[in-house]
C-alpha cells in the first residue's frame, strides 16, 4: 500500500481541491480522507505539492515501428512518466503505419508492459496516401482508440466523409492534421516576418484555416466527433468557436509551444522550433489562449515529437519538424497560462486529463475511493530546469530553461512509475 500525506488533491471529476491523504491499496484508491494511519504503508509526504489524477496526453509519436533511433514505446513511456503522464494516445505514422491490424497488435503489446497506458490509434487511409480507407470495423474491433492520417491532411472531401460517417457508427473519434499543401511554400516556419528574414517560404496560416473551415462543416454535417489537431491559426480558433455554436461534435487540441512561443523563437531556436503547424503570431498566440480560456480549445496535448541530433543539426530547409514535449508540458501549463491567471490549475488538470480521456472515450481519471489509482503529484510552484530527457531525444527549445510544476512522483495503476531524481 501507499500512503500520501498531505496533499493538495485537485480532480476535476469530483471538483475537489483541499489537502487530503490518499490511500492507495493494489491498482485502486482505497480511502480518501484527513489523518489516515496505516502501519505498513509505503508513505510519501506530499506536504506542499499536488495530488491530481494522472495526464492523459492525446497526441504523442512513438515512432515504433520504423523510426526507434527517435524514440521507442518504452523510452516513450518513460518520458511520459517523467512528465506525470500516465495515458497516451499514440499517432498512426509509424512504419509501417498502423492501418492492419498487425502492426496495431504489436504495439498493443509493446506497450502493455511499459508500464503506463499505451493507447494506439489507427489510420484513416490505408498508407496514409489519403486514397482509400483502412478496414476502420476491424481496427475497432481489435482496440483501436480513434482513427487519424495526423502528419498528412486528407484532400479528398468525399473520403473523408464517408469516414466521418464509419466512425461515428463505430462510436469513435477522427482527428484530423489541417494543412493544405497549396499554401505551404516550406514547412514548419510561419509565412510572415520571421520567414521573410530568413529568406525562407514559409507556411500560410491559411493553409491550416482552409482545412479547418471545410472540415468543421463536415463534422457537423456528419454528426462526427472531430478533433482539430494542435491548432495554431487565430481564424482557425474562431471556426471551431463557430462550429461548436451551431452544435456540431468538434473539439480541438493546443500544444505548450503554440501558447508559449511565437515564430520569433525560429530566430533564437532554430530548428528546435520548426514544427508543423508553424509557431505564428502573437496575435495567434493570444487567440489560443483565448480559445483555451472560453472552452473553444478543451485539449492540451503535446504532439511529442522526437528526433535525432543529427536529424535537428541539419540547415533549416532540411530537418524535420517537430520537438519533444511530454516533460516539460506540464510545467509549461503552469507557467503559461496557470502562473499569468488565464485559468486555474484545476481547469489545466481538466484539459490535460479529463476531457482527452472522455474524447477518447475512456473514463476520465479521478482521484476517488474506488477508481484507479493514476495519479501525478508535482510541486506547482517547484521550480526546476530543463536539462536531461528520458526521452531518447532532446530537440526541445525548453532546454536551459527554468520551469515552475516540477514533478516529484508519477503512479500508474497503483505502481510508482516514476520518482523524482531517477
Amino acid at each position: 500500500m501507499i500512503l500520501l500525506k498531505g496533499g493538495r488533491v485537485v480532480d476535476p471529476v469530483t471538483k475537489r481541491d483541499e489537502i487530503l491523504d490518499v490511500l492507495i491499496d493494489g491498482k485502486t484508491i482505497r480511502e480518501i480522507g484527513n489523518d489516515i494511519s496505516i502501519d505498513d504503508a509505503e508513505v510519501i509526504d506530499c506536504t506542499g505539492l499536488c495530488v491530481a489524477p494522472g495526464l492523459v496526453d492525446a497526441h504523442v509519436h512513438f515512432r515504433d515501428p520504423g523510426f526507434t533511433y527517435k524514440e521507442d514505446i518504452e523510452t516513450g513511456a518513460r518520458a511520459a512518466a517523467r512528465g506525470g503522464v500516465t495515458t497516451v494516445i499514440c499517432m498512426a505514422n509509424t512504419k509501417p503505419p498502423v492501418d492492419n491490424v498487425e502492426t496495431l497488435k504489436y504495439i498493443q503489446e509493446k506497450g502493455e508492459k511499459t508500464g503506463i497506458h499505451v493507447m494506439q490509434t489507427a489510420t484513416v487511409t490505408k498508407g496514409i496516401k489519403g486514397v482509400e480507407l483502412t478496414d476502420m470495423e476491424e481496427l475497432e474491433k481489435e482496440g483501436a482508440c480513434g482513427f487519424t492520417d495526423d502528419g498528412i491532411p486528407i484532400m479528398d472531401e468525399k473520403l473523408l466523409t464517408e469516414a466521418m460517417e464509419r466512425a461515428k457508427a463505430l462510436g469513435l473519434p477522427i482527428s484530423l492534421h489541417e494543412e493544405d499543401p497549396l499554401f505551404v511554400h516550406q514547412a514548419g516556419v510561419n509565412c510572415g516576418i520571421v520567414s521573410e528574414k530568413l529568406g525562407y517560404g514559409g507556411a500560410e496560416r491559411y493553409a491550416e484555416d482552409v482545412m479547418v473551415a471545410r472540415d468543421v462543416v463536415l463534422a457537423e454535417r456528419t454528426g462526427a466527433s472531430v478533433c482539430i489537431q494542435h491548432i495554431s491559426s487565430a481564424n482557425s480558433v474562431d471556426y471551431v468557436r463557430l462550429a461548436k455554436s451551431h452544435g456540431a461534435d468538434v473539439h480541438a487540441e493546443a500544444t505548450p509551444h503554440h501558447f508559449t512561443l511565437t515564430e520569433e523563437a525560429v530566430l533564437e531556436y532554430g530548428t528546435l522550433a520548426r514544427m508543423n503547424p508553424p509557431l505564428r503570431t502573437e496575435v495567434d498566440r493570444q487567440s489560443i489562449i483565448e480559445g483555451i480560456k472560453d472552452g473553444t480549445i478543451d485539449m492540451i496535448v503535446t504532439d511529442h515529437a522526437p528526433h535525432s541530433d543529427e536529424e535537428k543539426s541539419k540547415p533549416l530547409a532540411e530537418a524535420p519538424s517537430g520537438i519533444t514535449g511530454l516533460e516539460t508540458s506540464l510545467a509549461l501549463g503552469i507557467k503559461s497560462l496557470v502562473k499569468p491567471g488565464h485559468i486555474t490549475l484545476m481547469k489545466l488538470i481538466e484539459l490535460m486529463s479529463t476531457n482527452p480521456a472522455r474524447f477518447y472515450r475512456m473514463m476520465p481519471g479521478s482521484i476517488a475511493e474506488g477508481e484507479v489509482a493514476d495519479i501525478v503529484i508535482f510541486g506547482e510552484d517547484d521550480e526546476w530546469v530543463v536539462d536531461s530527457f528520458a526521452s531518447k531525444a532532446s530537440n526541445s527549445p525548453f532546454k536551459g530553461w527554468t520551469l515552475p510544476g516540477k514533478v516529484h512522483c508519477t503512479i500508474c495503476d497503483g505502481q510508482i512509475v516514476y520518482r523524482g531524481g531517477e
